[in-house]
């Protein structure tokens, strides 16, 4: 289908389990390459606080009682779900000015958000339906009184507001990890670009894979949805800084402490490094990624590189080079054959970015591009939103303002020069807080120097050079296991983050109590719990094993021969377990001692039922120490306990986490760690 053959519609709500129509007119949304109507929208009328009744009572139970496993696995079957829809949605996003590129990252870069949330979550979090946070902290001598932190769902909605330039990716990397914490979602996609993230919805409820009420949509306003909210509840925000100040200010969120995350306006910076001179691989990839930036969604990204930070003895060169780059950038039809960049998301986007580059002309002058004479390849100038790349150069950047305050939110970006990279750190912090910086360099010290020095102004900051050009994201790309917020200007949010992301929607919680009932809450064994012991641990399928399941094994004195034997076969010939002056020397040992290693292969050998049975492999251990040194003569029993069992959904196995302790002859523990093993679910 072109994007003149279309049929307009109007769009409805997913609320309350149903598709609801606003009642009103509503406002026309128009294609922002041809300027026809594409679609109604409207919200009047809807009961936004039966909305959240629903969400926190029907979805809220529903997600709850599932473990994070349980969530990962539907997150992943959501995802595959939708990638063999894409299609469809990549004509939807043509209306929106987006090419097929940047339809890529909208839409596939959203899914594929889904799909990492769901692998992260199944790698990195048990299968359970809460969280411990830290160490047991013991609070008596007699291990009778002890705490431990957790993390629990909250019990409301994430509602969560987003921008038109991503009306894809900006509803799953929001809803993604909200579930897998087991937080329905409300979503308010921006109105200009609804009509995608509409279809999306409608094409997540047909699959039934989300409980009902998990997932619901705005389309239009949100009227008095605010007025509802409560404690139990997050609201997230990205878009202007002043919109979410409004919405950050407002009565409810306050009085009830509200959970507010916002993402707001951004000028990020790039520093070109002095050692990056014409010629080199980082100036080309320096003009590169700064051309991408400024033209992928033709420039409507919150990360995109607004302010080009170069020394001043290559700004020539550069502004020369960037410009003859962005002139070779084909605007036009973004579902036309050759275009490179599509148009902004409306005309009046388009006047709002004109108006800003005026903004930016009291410190800076054009040098490339005109923001009134517009050359497109397709598409009719007058009708679409379209507008070529704009590249501006302020001479003065520490006696302007403007070029440090004002976004143009499209094809916009100021070069400014530095001197040394302390000058080039002090203007990236001019931007007041931002998403991203990027820093090109191939000097350790220049990378060291401008990182430490932008790091507190920025939430992701990346360094490109020739060794990474063939495997970097690129500046402006937010990925699902690292952080997308920045501090001050930008919001002071973060999103994301992997599986820092789910804990934003939880509640931790300190919980003191005996060990036994800490451990009942929390499914693990803390020390001073209940234990059981007889059958060999090793010979129990996980239908068998229970937290708190015991063996305390037989004991091996280590002697002389054994540490040499040991230096012998290994290669390790540490000279405080061969040679006894010298140990002694060490302020750490009286005599010669055994290795660290030694020590853990003897607990094996003490502890390891040989026999095939429900065991399966030992695949790693967690949190070895060493903690008292072992000498010849020095006997050693292992006290072996389950301390935590995770089935995996899908699989005949799951992962059984062992607290080791070793001791020796007077009680003192020498080494303590986790083993972990992979146990079949039922045996023979």
């Amino acid at each position: 289908m072109t994007l003149a053959a279309r049929q307009t519609r109007r769009l409805e709500s997913y609320l309350c389990g149903g598709w609801i129509s606003g009642q009103g007119e509503g406002q026309i949304l128009c294609n922002a390459a041809t300027g026809e109507a594409v679609a109604h929208i409207d919200s009047t009328g809807i009961d936004f606080a039966a909305a959240l009744d629903y969400g926190r009572g029907r979805a809220g139970k529903a997600l709850r009682a599932m473990s994070f496993h349980d969530r990962a696995a539907m997150l992943k079957a959501l995802g595959l779900a939708l990638m063999e829809r894409k299609e469809e949605f990549y004509t939807e996003s043509y209306p929106t000015g987006a090419t097929r590129s940047d339809g890529w990252v909208d839409i596939e870069g959203g899914i594929g958000t889904l799909l990492s949330y769901a692998s992260k979550a199944r790698r990195e979090l048990p299968n359970t339906r809460i969280l411990t946070d830290g160490d047991v902290e013991v609070l008596s001598k007699d291990n009778s009184f002890s705490a431990q932190h957790i993390l629990t769902p909250l019990e409301g909605v994430a509602i969560h507001i987003n921008a038109f330039n991503f009306p894809v990716w900006g509803m799953l990397e929001k809803i993604a990890p909200s579930l897998i914490a087991g937080v329905p979602c409300i979503v308010k996609p921006a109105s200009q670009t609804a009509y995608l993230t509409e279809l999306v919805v409608r094409r997540i409820v047909e699959t039934g894979i989300l409980p009902d009420g998990a997932l619901q949509l705005i389309c239009g306003g949100v009227g008095d949805l605010l007025d509802h909210v409560t404690g139990q509840d997050v609201v997230t925000f990205t878009g202007s800084a002043s919109t979410g100040r409004r919405l950050k200010s407002h009565p409810a969120i306050i009085g009830n402490s509200v959970r507010f995350t916002m993402e707001a306006d951004s000028l990020n910076a790039s520093i070109l490094g002095p050692d990056a001179v014409p010629g080199t691989p980082e100036f080309d990839l320096f003009v590169k990624e700064v051309a991408r930036e400024m033209t992928a969604k033709a420039g409507q990204k919150c990360t995109a590189i607004r302010r080009v930070i170069a020394t001043r003895a290559l700004v020539q060169p550069l502004v020369e080079a960037l410009g003859k780059r962005l002139q070779g950038t084909t605007v036009g039809l973004p579902d036309a054959e050759g275009t490179r960049m599509g148009p902004l998301a409306s005309l009046a986007q388009r006047q709002e970015v004109r108006e800003r580059i005026r903004d930016l002309m009291a410190d800076a002058e054009i040098v490339s591009g005109n923001i009134d004479a517009i050359s497109t390849t397709s598409g009719d100038a007058d009708k679409g939103a379209f507008l070529n790349p704009v590249l501006l150069y302020c001479d003065r950047p520490f006696e302007a303002s403007a070029v440090h305050d004002v976004e143009a939110f499209g094809p916009v970006s100021t070069v400014m020069p530095y001197d040394t990279i302390e000058e080039a750190v002090a203007l990236s912090r001019r931007g007041k807080g931002s998403l991203v910086a990027s820093v090109f360099t191939n000097d350790p010290a220049v990378a060291e120097e401008a990182v430490i020095g932008v790091a507190p102004y920025h939430g992701r900051v990346m360094i490109g050079n020739r060794a990474s050009v063939k495997s970097s994201t690129g500046h402006g790309s937010p990925l699902p296991g690292l952080v997308h917020g920045g501090p001050g200007r930008a919001g002071g949010g973060e999103e994301m983050g992997g599986m820092r992301g789910v804990k934003h929607y939880m509640q931790r919680t300190a919980v003191q109590g005996v060990p036994r009932l800490l451990s009942a809450v929390t499914g693990r064994y803390i020390e001073g719990a209940d234990t059981q012991s007889g059958v060999h641990p090793f010979r129990k399928s996980l239908a068998e094993l229970k937290i708190g399941d015991q063996l305390i094994t037989q004991s091996r004195t280590v002697t002389r021969e054994d540490v040499e034997h040991f230096a012998e076969f290994t290669g390790d010939t540490f000279y405080a377990h061969m040679d006894e002056a010298a140990a002694k020397a060490n302020p750490f040992f009286d005599d010669r001692v055994a290795h660290g290693y030694l020590i853990a292969s003897f607990a094996a050998g003490l502890f390891v039922d040989p026999a095939p049975g429900p065991v399966l492999a030992n695949y790693g251990v967690d949190n070895m120490r060493f903690l008292s040194p072992v000498y010849f003569g020095d006997t050693l029993t292992v006290r072996l306990t389950c301390k935590e069992i995770n089935p995996r959904a899908g699989a005949d196995y799951g992962e059984v986490r062992w607290d080791c302790r070793v001791t020796n002859q007077n009680d003192a523990v020498v080494a303590q760690y986790d083993v972990l093993t992979m146990v079949a679910k039922t045996w023979p």
